[in-house]
């Protein structure tokens, strides 16, 4: 009996992980990349009006990050993809997932580009103004270079973060990796194993990420280095 309930779990180990391997590769990783992507332009852009002295740009950038930040990311998918019908706007759910997983990523990594661009000593301002360099000038080619080496490791953490925080996604109906273990789990009675699997799978992917993030940190030291 033992015997036959051991293979029965491992045939459905087998039987599920191209299926969930599928689903990563064609949700869960494009779901991740788009995410940040597009959340790491919005965080460098509220990082900036965050900074700036123009009152409007501060208020509408500080009230964005106040209510990400203060509100949990799965409300803002529920309100993103069941709210917004209610006033006439209808989202799929791929699209909806990534509006949602911006707007968290943005609000959060705007902080730490803030302080990273103010982690840069004020005398560097100074020396970029003394050489003729405008106010940009002197943020693109002498502050945001010194920043990024300062922002580098926390983005990659919140890179890893957002590669598991998308399971979330299976709650607004996207079919990555969590939502197909559960469909499977609905067919096989077998939770702990589908889940198991599926957190294998996610600890693979993010140990894979944080080695990348560890050469791209240690390639920057180098070069600041020389």
């Amino acid at each position: 009996m033992e015997v036959e309930q051991s293979d029965r779990i491992i045939g459905i180990i087998v039987d599920s992980f191209l299926p969930l391997l599928k689903a990563g590769i064609l949700y869960t990783i494009p779901l991740t990349l788009l995410s940040f992507i597009i959340g790491l332009i919005l965080a460098f852009f509220t990082a900036i009006a965050r900074l700036s002295s123009n009152k409007l740009l501060y208020g509408i950038s500080s009230f964005y990050v106040w209510v990400v930040r203060g509100t949990p990311l799965l409300v803002q998918l529920f309100i993103i993809f069941y709210g917004l019908p209610k006033l006439g706007v209808t989202i799929d759910p791929f699209p909806a997932a990534i509006i949602g997983f911006s707007l968290s990523v943005g609000a959060y990594n705007s902080e730490v580009i803030r302080a990273a661009i103010q982690s840069v000593p004020k005398g560097q301002w100074e020396a970029a103004y003394t050489i003729g360099m405008t106010k940009n000038q002197a943020r693109r080619r002498i502050i945001i270079p010194q920043a990024l080496r300062v922002a580098i490791p926390p983005l990659g953490n919140s890179f890893i973060s957002l590669v598991k925080d998308t399971s979330l996604a299976a709650t607004i109906t996207v079919t990555e990796m969590f939502q197909i273990s559960q469909q499977i789990t609905a067919m096989t009675y077998e939770p702990l194993v589908l889940y198991c699997e599926v957190a294998v799978i996610y600890l693979f992917f993010s140990t894979i990420l944080s080695a990348l993030q560890s050469r791209v940190e240690h390639r920057l030291e180098r070069r600041m280095a020389r």
